[in-house]
């Protein structure tokens, strides 16, 4: 079973090969056509012109990150527990940085999603943060259910 971050990176290279190969296909096109390779003949011209539209499209940085799908995907996955019908069977297993360990807790026990972390309401009626990216396993009735 891949990773969730393997997947979101198999993902990212796989966009990347179509879009670059999309754009080989535009360009020898262009080429083709008299009046532009009258007038162009550098490759490079292309080249500048396609990155230049990337860049400023914001597509380099939104959909080439290899880690920031990662956060996205968890929220999937704690959502997709948060709304199951039988909740109870769910623990999520997280790091905690003041102690030092790995510590799992119920999925009945989640209070809500915030931007970038869980609430967690304890049986003290406190409320803990857990960010998302501390969030290691899923399990279900003792079977990974999702791993980082």
């Amino acid at each position: 079973m891949l990773h969730e971050e393997d997947k979101h990176f198999l993902w990212s290279i796989y966009s990347a090969a179509a879009i670059i190969l999309t754009w080989k296909g535009l360009w020898v096109g262009i080429y083709e056509i008299p009046i532009v390779s009258n007038y162009v003949n550098s490759p490079f011209v292309f080249l500048f012109l396609g990155l230049t539209m990337l860049t400023f499209s914001g597509l380099v940085f939104k959909e080439f990150d290899p880690l920031g799908g990662m956060e996205k995907a968890m929220v999937n996955r704690i959502n997709e527990v948060l709304v199951h019908p039988q909740k109870e069977q769910f623990r999520i297993l997280y790091h905690d940085k003041e102690q030092k360990k790995q510590i799992e807790i119920p999925a009945v026990s989640i209070n809500r999603l915030d931007e970038s972390a869980m609430i967690v309401t304890l049986p003290t009626k406190e409320e803990i943060f857990i960010p998302i990216h501390r969030i290691k396993k899923i399990f279900q009735n003792d079977k990974i259910y999702w791993r980082a």
